[in-house]
């Protein structure tokens, strides 16, 4: 796609000319119509005193023996969940800053894209928002990672990144476009990428 001077990937080639000659390309992204709360809660695998074992979590244990030691052996996220409906914000205390937002599922569909890597954006109108690199395979990272929010990744071991970029680009209803610089040397790709980062300074790096 022939981008126009001023926009955001004109802006970002002209900014890394000094870099590399990069060329981007969109990213189809296919969007599904229902939106997800409380995801968190549906993390049952472990009991809330199984939880309290984790390095993460353990400095949680003597509050949660002093008031919850009946709920010990509940699910982990029934817990939560019910702490939550009880007006209880103890339950925050498990889940990382993005961990208990509205998500959907967004995913790549077109095969073409499915096996590369290198640097990708996400951008809304005029403006460059997230700038982040790939190492393994798109398909992977957008499909399985951001666009599809699983209730691990809502908690303080999780990938709070993960959450945090699926809220915000639920939150603008399919109004964010992906674009991908597609490459293959690795050093490269954390190169490129942390020199954008560093140039753009794009909002969404919550990160850097």
């Amino acid at each position: 796609m022939v981008m126009a001077e001023g926009t955001p990937i004109t802006q970002m080639q002209n900014n890394s000319r000094n870099l590399k000659d990069l060329d981007f390309v969109n990213v189809p992204l296919k969007f599904e119509p229902q939106k997800y709360v409380n995801v968190f809660a549906d993390k049952n695998n472990k009991s809330l005193a199984e939880t309290l074992e984790h390095r993460r979590y353990v400095k949680l244990k003597p509050i949660v023996l002093e008031k919850y030691s009946s709920f010990l052996d509940q699910p982990l996220g029934k817990f939560l969940l019910e702490n939550k409906q009880n007006g209880d914000d103890f339950y925050l205390r498990f889940l990382n800053k993005y961990g208990d937002l509205e998500y959907s599922e967004f995913s790549i569909s077109d095969m073409n894209f499915f096996n590369l890597k290198g640097i990708y954006a996400y951008i809304l109108g005029d403006e460059i928002k997230y700038i982040g690199r790939c190492r393994d395979q798109m398909k992977k990272r957008i499909n399985q990672g951001y666009g599809k929010i699983n209730p691990k990744n809502c908690y303080l071991d999780g990938q709070a990144t993960n959450c945090h970029l699926n809220s915000r680009v639920t939150l603008l209803s399919g109004e964010v476009s992906l674009w991908l610089c597609a490459m293959d040397a690795e050093e490269e790709i954390e190169s490129v990428e942390r020199k954008l980062i560093q140039k753009i300074l794009p909002p969404w790096n919550i990160q850097r």
